[in-house]
């Protein structure tokens, strides 16, 4: 008996309204921000990402600095960019290790950028913060009529909106079947010659 390949992190995922660490535990997340709404006063902030459309990113104190020193104080200049997620398990809730959610790398900076962080109480690190380049954007309808790669269409698919993702199927089929057969109608003099022999 052979074992098919399955993904079981959705498994696994908590039952919550908001992105824990606990969903990064199968490696960081590269996620793209579509809105940013005030919170509670405990998490002010609610990121919402497009990868996980009913639950928000609350960011931490130091990871709201962070998103400050990188894009400023605007929330609106956030949408549309992206952050890479993961989880550090060195993070404590009092004296317990309970891990938490930092930012390992962001859209809309061209180069490194290192900010001074409090860690815990009375000691301070340095985080460098890696730039992120931006999405990349779906093909026009003439690329997608024009390629003939099925790993090109793929990649494609993944990162365009429904309207292009009809086109590109459509591409798909006829590559995969580039001589279809013709159409046969039940009209015309030859149907009606085939009827009288």
């Amino acid at each position: 008996m052979t074992t098919q390949h399955l993904d079981i992190s959705p498994t696994i995922e908590p039952n919550s309204d908001q992105v824990n660490a606990d969903d990064l535990i199968g490696g960081p997340q590269t996620v793209t921000i579509t809105d940013v709404t005030k919170g509670s006063s405990e998490q002010p902030v609610n990121i919402h990402l497009a990868e996980h459309p009913h639950r928000a990113y609350r960011p931490s104190k130091s990871m709201r600095r962070v998103l400050v020193a990188a894009w400023g104080t605007d929330a609106a200049a956030y949408i549309g960019r992206r952050l890479t997620l993961y989880r550090d398990p060195d993070i404590t809730f009092g004296r317990e290790k309970v891990g938490g959610i930092r930012i390992s790398a962001m859209s809309g900076i061209d180069k490194p950028l290192t900010v001074p962080l409090t860690v815990s109480r009375g000691k301070r690190a340095r985080v460098t913060i890696q730039p992120l380049p931006d999405a990349p954007k779906p093909p026009s309808v003439d690329q997608v009529a024009a390629c003939t790669d099925m790993d090109t269409l793929r990649e494609w698919w993944r990162i365009s909106p429904d309207d292009i993702r009809q086109i590109i199927t459509a591409r798909r089929e006829e590559l995969l079947d580039p001589d279809p057969e013709p159409e046969i109608t039940f009209d015309g003099p030859a149907f009606d010659q085939t009827q009288e022999s």
